[in-house]
């Protein structure tokens, strides 16, 4: 049972979902994962991980959007993605992390064009950006592939380094 109101968003092989309490240990290990988890926000402590699953749970509430739990079809839970913005956030960013047994499959692509298509459809957006990293290259490769442009580079205090924002084409533009 989901902790949220998120909807429930399908495409051809993947169902997004608001997040259960059956996700919470395979997010600490992601978050615990500093390899993993670098570009995403990178939390060593155990604690720290769960306070960060409450606040996706919480961000749903405050907001009425997040991060959706991506599922598979056959019912593996196979990461995150979704509308971020949270206090002090610059302004609303298309997220996305696969969990490593998910990666290769077109999981992040499929999972992030639904839930930009739904922030614009439902949400109303004009607008989402994403923040990546200068050395993600997998990140960089999926924006490019979502016909997001690069805008800026910069070096954010968000994310305490050297990053590209990728602005997403509006749904007019789609």
């Amino acid at each position: 049972m989901s902790y949220t109101s998120a909807p429930i968003l399908e495409t051809e092989n993947l169902v997004l979902r608001g997040p259960e309490a059956k996700d919470v240990e395979s997010i600490i290990r992601f978050l615990q994962d500093e390899k993993r988890s670098k570009g995403f926000g990178h939390i060593p402590e155990r604690g720290n991980a769960w306070r960060w699953f409450a606040l996706l749970v919480g961000h749903w509430h405050i907001r009425g959007y997040g991060y959706f739990s991506i599922q598979t079809k056959s019912g593996a839970f196979a990461g995150l993605a979704g509308v971020w913005n949270p206090e002090d956030w610059p302004e609303p960013e298309l997220g996305w992390a696969v969990f490593s047994d998910f990666e290769g499959k077109s999981i992040a692509y499929e999972a992030s064009y639904r839930v930009r298509n739904w922030a614009c459809e439902e949400l109303g957006f004009q607008k989402l950006a994403s923040t990546i990293f200068k050395g993600n290259s997998r990140s960089i490769k999926l924006a490019s592939r979502l016909e997001a442009k690069v805008e800026k580079h910069y070096n954010s205090p968000f994310f305490g380094g050297d990053v590209i924002l990728y602005r997403h084409p509006s749904q007019k533009e789609n």
